[in-house]
Order: C-alpha cells, then sequence, then structure tokens
C-alpha cells in the first residue's frame, strides 16, 4: 500500500539524547563513562533502561528526582543542538510531499512541551503523558493510527528500538522503518522483526527519496 503518513519516534530517532544522559550521570555524582556502561549492559540484557538509577541509588524513583531536578533548576531538557541534524529536513520534505507526519513517543509532558516550541514540521505531537498510554501497548498504536486519519497499512511509523517501536507498531499492523542510532539502535538485535521492516536506515536522510521511490511504485 501508499504511504500517507509517517510518523517517529522522538528519543533517539529525531532527538539526540545524550547530553541529556550526561546530565543524569552528572545528578547521580557517577562518571558519565560509568553511567553508560551500565546503561548499555541492561539495554544488552533487555531490561528497562530505568533499572540503570536502581544501581548507582537503589530505591531511586524517576518522577521524584525529576521534580528535585526541576527546583534545583537543572530540568530535563532538549533544544534545536539536541535535534539529530538530518531530522528537521527529513520531517520538511515528508510534509512537502503532502504526506501528514506526525512524532509519537514515550515522553513526558514537559518534553512534549518542548517538542512544541521547537515549530518542527510536523502536523502531530503525541506523547505518551498526552495521550494517557505509553509504547509498547497496543492503545498507544491505535491511538497514533486515529490521529494519523489513514488505514494502518499506509502508515509509516520510524523509531530506533525494536522491542518498543518496531514490533508493537508491526503488531497493528503499521509498516516499519529502524533506524540505527542510539544505544538501542545498536545494541538490540532480533531478526524476526528487523526483517519485517520496510526501510533499515542509518540516518533519515535518504527516507524521503525511500517514500517517494515506494509510493511511486504502487
Amino acid at each position: 500500500m501508499p504511504i500517507g503518513s509517517v510518523f517517529f519516534d522522538v528519543g533517539e530517532t529525531i532527538v539526540d539524547e545524550s547530553r541529556e544522559y550526561g546530565t543524569w550521570a552528572d545528578w547521580l555524582g557517577v562518571p558519565r563513562h560509568t553511567f553508560s556502561a551500565v546503561f548499555g549492559a541492561v539495554i544488552a540484557r533487555g531490561l528497562d533502561y530505568r533499572l540503570v538509577f536502581q544501581v548507582f541509588r537503589p530505591g531511586f524513583d524517576l518522577q521524584v528526582e525529576r521534580e528535585r531536578r526541576a527546583a534545583a533548576g537543572r530540568p530535563e531538557s532538549f533544544g534545536e543542538d539536541d535535534l539529530y541534524a538530518d531530522a528537521r529536513p527529513c520531517l520538511a520534505a515528508l510534509r512537502a510531499d503532502g504526506l501528514r507526519v506526525g512524532l509519537a513517543g514515550n515522553q513526558t509532558a514537559r518534553a512534549e512541551t518542548l517538542l512544541r516550541a521547537l515549530d518542527l514540521p510536523v502536523d502531530v505531537i503525541g506523547t505518551s503523558d498526552g495521550w494517557g498510554v505509553e509504547k509498547p501497548a497496543a492503545g498507544f498504536f491505535q491511538r497514533l493510527i486515529a490521529e494519523a486519519g489513514c488505514p494502518a497499512g499506509e502508515i509509516l511509523y520510524v523509531g530506533d528500538r525494536l522491542d518498543n517501536d518496531i514490533r508493537p507498531a508491526q503488531a497493528a499492523g503499521l509498516a516499519t522503518a529502524l533506524v540505527r542510532r542510539g544505544p538501542w539502535g545498536h545494541i538490540l538485535t532480533e531478526p524476526a522483526v528487523a526483517d519485517g521492516c520496510l526501510f533499515h536506515l542509518d540516518s533519515l536522510v535518504d527516507l524521503p527519496d525511500l517514500v517517494r521511490a515506494h509510493n511511486a511504485a504502487r
């Protein structure tokens, strides 16, 4: 089927989270490379990344610590400089081609505010906090389909995580594109899921051309 809408995950798909994870290492008082090493080990074992914080501070409550950081004037944050260089041009090109373009990821209400402030060339910005459901739940992708305004088979979902992005999107009937960057993109392997992707990407640079070629063949 032709692609009528393209939705993107946020973290490590359009936003480079390296700097922000570094600030969490600083907040915990551990060397950044040590935090990164444990982060990679947790991902490689297929565990929730939030367990990383428990390694360094048992009983760590992420929501409470987010509030403490904000109160201390050191909130989680990202801006234009944290966007991958190919993100904005890719979004703009897809939208210029007449596709409905959206962002949909597991993000906080604060992150949604930051995303909207970037004035990205998208039609929809959806977050787990805003929608009240988070990936990989089926309800998240049902909401995405509703926001896309076209059948599931005409939606392409682009993400870096086989477990949280690609597998549940495929289960919902969406076409998928895996972008290999960030820790999950380089560490996770799940051949059966990866083989079901329409596109495999090392960046977002070629995606508009790939979508055009796919649609032209339909």
